[in-house]
C-alpha cells in the first residue's frame, strides 16, 4: 500500500456551547489548526503518484475561502463544532472528490490531534 500525505493551515474560531461554564472551550476562542490528509493506493498511477499533490489545489482553496479567519459554528451551523467533527467533515469534503482519501487528522495545537479514518 501507497500512502501520502499534504499538510495544510487555517487560522479559525469557534465555540463549544454545550459545555459547562467553567470550561475553557465553553468560550469563544481560536486556534492556528493544521490539516492533513492522507491518500494510500495500492498502485501508481502512469506518473508513478498516488495522486499528483497539484490535484489537492481545490482543499487549499476551500480552506482559505471557507474556513480561514472564520467561526466555525457559523460555518458548520451548529454549536459544537469538535476537532472531531471538523476531521470528519473535512474527510468527506475530501473523499467526494479524490477516491484515494484514506484519513484526514487535524490538529488544534501542538499536543492535540484528531483523526477519521473509516
Amino acid at each position: 500500500m501507497y500512502r501520502i500525505t499534504k499538510e495544510f493551515h487555517f487560522s479559525a474560531s469557534h465555540q463549544l456551547c454545550g459545555l459547562s461554564d467553567d470550561h475553557p472551550c465553553a468560550r469563544l476562542h481560536g486556534h492556528n489548526y493544521i490539516v492533513e490528509v492522507e491518500l494510500s493506493s495500492d498502485t501508481l498511477d502512469e506518473n508513478g503518484f498516488v495522486l499528483d499533490y497539484r490535484a489537492l489545489a481545490p482543499l487549499k482553496k476551500y480552506i482559505d475561502e471557507e474556513l480561514d479567519h472564520r467561526h466555525l459554528n457559523d460555518v458548520f451551523g451548529h454549536d459544537m463544532v469538535t476537532s472531531e467533527r471538523l476531521a470528519k467533515d473535512l474527510y468527506d469534503w475530501c473523499r467526494a472528490r479524490w477516491d484515494q482519501v484514506s484519513a484526514l487528522r487535524i490538529s488544534e495545537t501542538p499536543k492535540t490531534w484528531a483523526e477519521y479514518r473509516p
